[in-house]
């Protein structure tokens, strides 16, 4: 599977999780990812999913999942690409608005279709063969409908609605989405009536779109390009740490390129991957450790080391200091500063 670089988890949704009682943290634990990654601007395509599985885990049934966060979310919350869609014309352009904006954080895609009294809404998947969680499956084509009836104000009932996968409680779903649900079907796929499509969004803000429109069009074409090669292995180095050391072969794979390749290039932006490991590790137990909630052998845990003594080691070559002694250090001085 390719894991894209620019996948964006939406910080509404962390504070969706928090209206429906569940923790950012508890999330990212059952996902097994690092405790940080709720503060990363990007994840990578495992991530992503491993974020939505583990929001299903904690959930329990798949379609109660979906109904509660695609009705939690206020527009407020919307990331600008999806406040352009709320903003649309009428429902048609906010589709077309959704399908165009998903390319910017893959690995999500939408095909839409018209023929006759149908539109039809398939989603598909970028660069990967492997079927995204059945709970993001199901969040995603329920906002397309969420989009329709918050945009015009009207309760729309979709046509018919097709899951690969199974769902849960397909009568809440089947309320939800107000037709038949299919299970076990070749696709995913939302099927609207046409005529619900030229219903005006009462939600229509022209001023706002001629904002926000050239500028996220503009960041289709340059989004990946601001980054520097050794940023990118950092940023995969650090979501990759838990557990092990990551090989210069495995971000290799991340990036699309041979090892050799991103040896050479780093080469030439005046580093290496040994260093930008070690510097990654070390910056990464720095940031563990002001976390009062994780003991020390977890932190050691979480920037690669196996066991709890070669972290010491490591830890002291860098710092000149032991982690527990610096954790102290650093926690003392963060009271002070709270006490000015």
């Amino acid at each position: 599977m390719t894991s894209h670089l620019h996948i964006r988890v939406p910080e509404g949704f962390w504070g969706g999780l928090r209206q429906m009682g569940i923790a950012p943290h508890e999330v990212v634990r059952q996902a097994q990812l690092p405790l940080t990654l709720i503060n990363e601007p990007f994840v990578t395509t495992a991530q992503y999913f491993a974020i939505w599985q583990a929001y299903s885990d904690l959930i329990g049934d798949i379609a109660q999942g979906i109904i509660k966060m695609v009705t939690v979310f206020e527009p407020s919350q919307y990331p600008p690409t999806v406040l352009t869609t709320y903003h649309a014309r009428h429902y048609r352009d906010a589709l077309n608005r959704m399908a165009r904006y998903k390319q910017r954080c893959p690995p999500e895609c939408l095909h839409i279709s018209e023929e006759g009294e149908r539109c039809t809404i398939e989603l598909r998947w970028l660069d990967t063969e492997e079927a995204g969680p059945a709970m993001l499956v199901g969040i995603t084509l329920a906002f397309l409908l969420e989009l329709g009836r918050r945009g015009t104000g009207k309760f729309l009932k979709a046509r018919s609605v097709e899951f690969s996968q199974p769902m849960g409680d397909v009568q809440a779903l089947e309320a939800y989405f107000g037709c038949p649900i299919q299970r076990d079907a070749g696709c995913n796929r939302l099927t609207l009536d046409r005529s619900d499509l030229d219903r005006p969004f009462v939600s229509y803000n022209s001023e706002l779109l001629e904002v926000l429109t050239p500028i996220l069009d503009q960041s289709l074409d340059d989004q990946r390009g601001k980054y520097s090669l050794s940023e990118k292995v950092k940023w995969i180095v650090k979501q990759s740490l838990t557990g092990g050391r990551p090989s210069i072969q495995m971000v290799a794979r991340e990036l699309g390129v041979s090892d050799r390749t991103l040896q050479r290039r780093l080469t030439d932006e005046g580093t290496n991957f040994k260093d930008l490991l070690i510097h990654t590790r070390h910056e990464q137990a720095r940031e563990y450790l002001r976390d009062s909630s994780l003991d020390i052998k977890e932190v050691a845990f979480l920037v690669g080391y196996e066991d709890q003594s070669s972290f010491y080691r490591a830890f002291r070559h860098w710092e000149g200091d032991t982690p527990a002694h610096y954790r102290t250090k650093q926690w003392d001085s963060d009271s002070r500063h709270l006490e000015k």
